[in-house]
Formats: C-alpha cells, structure tokens, sequence
C-alpha cells in the first residue's frame, strides 16, 4: 500500500491527507452542530486548534514513556518526528488543553465539550484510514480472507498477510461517532456524550488491541501500554456518566421544588 505519491518533484503522504481530510471533517461539522446549538463558532475553532496542539503534545509524550529503553540508547529518537505518536496521548493531551482554555476564558466547558467529541471521533476514523496507507498499528499474522499484504512499507512487515486493524478501527470509529450523534439528540445531562464516549472507545480499542501486530509499543504487566490506559478511561467514564446524570436529576429536583413554590 503506497504511503507516497510523487507528483514530479512533490511528495504527497496518504497519512497527512488523511489527517487533513479528518481535521476539516471535526470542523466543519462541528461549525453546523455548533449553530444549532446556539454556541459560539469562535470556541469551537479555538477547541480544534487546542486539540491539534495538545494533542500533539500529548501523543508524543506518552510515545516517549512507552519507548524509554530506546529512548536511553538512541537519543535521536526525542526530535524524530516522522513517526511516533500515541493516540491515547493525543486524546488526553487534548482534554487538558481544553480544559485549561476554558477554565481560562471562565466558559463553562461540559456543553462544548460534548458538541466536539463526536467530531473528534469522526477524524480519529480518517487517521486511522491513514495508518492503513502508512502502515502503522498493523495487525497480527492472519490466513483469514481480510488479511491485507503490505509489499513496500517502512513500518509494516511485508509479503506477509496481517489483520487491517487499522481498517477495523476506522470502521468503528464510524460506528461511534453516529452512535454518539444520535444519543446527543436525546441527552440532557451534560457532559455525558464526552463520557459515553470514553466508555465504548476505551472498550472497543481493548478488544483491538489483542489483534495488533506492533507488539513494540510498551507494556504493563499482562497488558498492552493502550489496554492498561483503556482501563482506566473506562472507569472514568463510568464515573464521570454517573455523576453528570446524578448532577442532572439533583437539578430537576431542585427546579421542580421552586416550580411548587411558585
């Protein structure tokens, strides 16, 4: 699967299109979603932009604690940015950078909070169509029909037939984020979007994580890097789920008490 394109003297790289296409996808449905909405525009461009840079920061950071060892015998490997990046970082890292930013600009966070994280699946879907053409986070050894044969690939084994995890995640991805549209029709407690979304992308990328191939990628214990961090989202999105919705019906007791007052 060529990565590359060469057009005369230009290089066209599959995994940044792919990129690219999945950032203005986030955007321009967010913009849409957002005026429906009635929030401001401006904050959701703002999110993105802080998504792009946290996430940045992120990914790399959580690369470089799975990758210590490497790390320690080749330095090099801190400034080699061709490749190298956690997606759980990135998410974290963009989490934070939000979070910040607002507690900063004194907006509440929780309701565009939810309005972006179905968006934010949406480009995860592109990336991961990326990786397919990259061929990163590839699959194990398989003589299923789905198996896909890399013949060039600087990241991937070649002339050997591996699971496309990478396509299996890109399909799900799409799966959660209309599963996620369709529950913020209905929501009323906020913040629980962002929380469902920790709950089943934490649980689908454990399960994904037992057909990777790209076993170099750290461990805890028993446990993949991912499935160790997967855990915990999960347990606090369960959290974060049950307490937004508890926060939600307190606050309907209490308007429904000065209703009766009236």
């Amino acid at each position: 699967m060529p990565n590359d394109i060469n057009i005369g003297p230009i290089t066209i790289h599959m995994y940044g299109i792919m990129i690219a296409i999945g950032f203005c996808a986030a955007v321009l449905v967010s913009a849409r979603r957002a005026k429906k909405q009635n929030l401001e525009e401006d904050m959701i461009y703002n999110m993105l932009w802080m998504c792009l840079i946290g996430g940045f920061i992120g990914s790399r950071v959580l690369y470089y604690f799975t990758v210590i060892p490497d790390i320690i015998q080749s330095p090099s490997i801190l400034w080699n940015f061709a490749n190298g990046y956690v997606v759980y970082g990135g998410l974290i890292g963009g989490f934070l950078a939000n979070f910040l930013y607002f507690k900063v600009k004194k907006i509440e966070f929780l309701p565009y909070f939810d309005l972006v994280i179905p968006q934010v699946v949406l480009g995860q879907a592109f990336g991961r169509i990326g990786c397919f053409f990259a061929g990163c986070c590839y699959g194990k050894e398989t003589h299923l029909p789905i198996g896909f044969t890399y013949h060039t690939s600087d990241l991937a084994p070649t002339n050997v037939s591996l699971i496309p995890t990478q396509l299996i995640s890109s399909g799900l991805d799409f799966i959660l984020f209309f599963l996620l549209l369709l529950y913020a029709r209905r929501k009323e407690a906020k913040g629980t979007v962002g929380a469902l979304y920790l709950l089943l992308y934490s649980a689908g990328r454990f399960f994904i994580e037992f057909l990777r191939g790209d076993v170099e990628r750290g461990n805890v214990g028993i446990l993949s890097t991912s499935q160790f961090v997967s855990i915990i989202l999960f347990i606090i999105g369960l959290i974060l789920y049950a307490v937004f919705s508890k926060w939600h019906r307190s606050n309907e007791g209490e308007m429904g008490k000065e209703d009766e007052k009236v």
